[in-house]
């Protein structure tokens, strides 16, 4: 894989399997602008302009799910165990990259292939927005109301599935700083009116009210799809579903340094999610009120955040990604040292709230400059499919964080544990040099040219691939019951590895059967990243034959 600003040297075209998009080591670096330049050029154009706008439809349901709902059933004196099985309804977010082929594979019949998919999620979350607010005068109806939420969970992912895919399509390379700060600040934005903003408001007026003016606010964004720019080229659409799933992977993991990329977008931010997932309770025990918590985490944090993610896509453009990468992993790796000085000092209001803000702005940088990164590793044919792929990857040490966090923290105590979370952050950044070294300012992707390796048969690449999943189904069940074992050492009951085991193999609650079907679906696509890889660096007997 070649890097540089401009390549001395040539390699040969690569024409990869995503409709003859080639990348070469020839490509010119994006067009660098100022900071006010990104700014005016957002504003000047409506390609840029849309792209960012619907990021808001795409985030109001997120903040209704995540934070209202659970918020208004507690209010309405719903059963906390009830209250529980309600987190269930964010599984489609984490599930969606199953449907998202089939969005690439089958696009309407209108408005093109993907701002199609568009406006119809969203004139499902708005009937299903007006629904909720029908029966918002009856919460003792909680199934119904559950209902509701798992159904638009589902139609805001397949929103986001489609939405990520139009992004991909239609921005220019050099638009992909402006617009992923763009994006990342709109989508904020519309958590915060659809999550605390309609709690307050909530109470002053309804749950009804508030469910119906949320439902309406989808109604100017179907507008800004129906008039949104389609892309200017685009490769021929997968032909076939196994295309659009099999194909979309075999084009990723034919990518040169492919394993040392897909590593990376796990371990980037793991560092990040590990001081993340404990922010709150260390502030707590460490004696902060709720008024310093409150302000520290929902204020100066999501302030500091969207205004680092704004700065760091803008400032990807003027620096370069490869550039961007390096600086504002740096920064994020030791901005976790300010909470080990909280720790230490104890209660000081200004320090804490520095570290905060610290923290919080400098994951955003990097969060702005991985956003780019994603933009950019995404080829247009499997614009759907290979970024809801790659961003499930980038969630996944978030949901694993919290168990792990806690008995580190628990052992060594607060302040050696965010000393130790700087170490957890250097394999990122080690794979990182791996695939981007720092005199790279601008990296290209480029796929390997021929297979590697003797042909497999048919029969050699299903065998090989169903070994991949059962390793990887085994491998889950026991990352399951080390989880499961360290919640029961942190809460005092011993370490219980069995227990939760058990629960994975003989499911016997609703969160039992979904950790179930989590741990297949995990399995499952093991299995056909191992059959994709395989025929990305060896190809197959049947492929070579035909």
């Amino acid at each position: 894989m070649g890097f540089g600003r401009q390549a001395t040297r040539c390699y040969p075209r690569a024409p990869s399997s995503a409709g003859g998009e080639e990348r070469t080591l020839t490509e010119k670096p994006p067009e660098r602008l100022g900071t006010w330049s990104s700014l005016r050029a957002v504003a000047g154009s409506w390609r840029l302009l849309s792209v960012s706008l619907l990021s808001f439809s795409s985030g109001l349901p997120l903040g209704l799910v995540w934070i209202a709902i659970p918020t208004w059933m507690a209010r309405a004196g719903v059963d906390i165990k009830v209250i529980g099985l309600f987190t269930l309804a964010q599984a489609p977010w984490s599930f969606k990259l199953l449907w998202s082929p089939s969005m690439d594979r089958y696009p309407p019949p209108f408005l093109g292939r993907k701002r199609g998919w568009i406006l119809i999620c969203q004139i499902l979350l708005f009937a299903l927005g007006l629904g909720l607010a029908g029966v918002s005068d009856h919460p003792e109806a909680v199934w119904v109301i559950g209902a509701f939420a798992l159904a638009i969970a589902v139609a805001s992912a397949s929103h986001d599935i489609a939405y990520d895919g139009y992004a991909v399509e239609v921005l220019r390379k050099e638009e992909h700083g402006m617009a992923t700060g763009a994006r990342a600040a709109f989508y904020r934005a519309a958590m915060l009116v659809s999550g605390g903003v309609a709690i307050t408001l909530a109470a002053e007026i309804s749950w009804a009210s508030v469910n119906l003016l949320l439902a309406v606010l989808f109604l100017p964004f179907m507008v800004v799809t129906w008039f949104a720019p389609e892309p200017e080229s685009l490769p021929d659409a997968p032909r076939t579903l196994r295309d659009a799933v099999f194909g979309s992977l075999v084009d990723l993991l034919a990518r040169h340094r492919a394993l040392e990329i897909l590593a990376f977008v796990m371990l980037y931010k793991l560092g990040d999610n590990l001081t993340q997932a404990l922010t709150r309770p260390f502030l707590v025990q460490v004696g902060f009120g709720d008024f310093d918590v409150g302000v520290a985490t929902a204020t100066i944090g999501q302030a500091s955040f969207v205004g680092g993610a704004v700065v760091g896509a803008l400032l990807t453009n003027r620096l370069g990604l490869g550039r961007a990468l390096w600086v504002f992993g740096f920064l994020q790796l030791f901005s976790n040292l300010g909470f080990a000085a909280v720790a230490q000092v104890g209660v000081h209001r200004p320090l804490m709230y520095g570290a905060l803000g610290f923290e919080s702005g400098s994951s955003g940088l990097g969060t702005g400059a991985f956003g780019v990164l994603l933009l950019r590793l995404t080829q247009k044919r499997f614009s759907a499919s290979q970024y809801a792929l790659l961003s499930s990857i980038f969630t996944l040490p978030r949901i694993l964080a919290g168990p792990i966090a806690g008995v580190l923290a628990d052992t060594m105590g607060w302040r050696d544990f965010f000393i130790l979370t700087v170490v957890f952050g250097v394999p990122g950044m080690v794979m990182l040099a791996r695939f981007v070294p720092w005199s790279v300012r601008e990296p290209v992707f480029t796929v390997d040219s021929v297979p590697r390796g003797v042909p497999l048969t048919r029969g050699q690449l299903i065998f090989r691939s169903v070994a991949g999943a059962l390793v990887a189904w085994v491998a889950a069940v026991l990352t399951v019951g080390l989880l499961g074992g360290l919640r029961t050492l942190r809460a005092g009951q011993g370490f219980d590895l069995v227990a939760p085991i058990r629960e994975v193999l003989l499911p016997t609650s609703l969160l039992g059967w979904t950790t179930t079907v989590g741990v297949g679906v995990f399995a499952l696509l093991a299995g056909l990243a191992t059959g994709a890889l395989l025929v990305a660096r060896r190809a197959s007997s049947d492929d070579t034959e035909g």
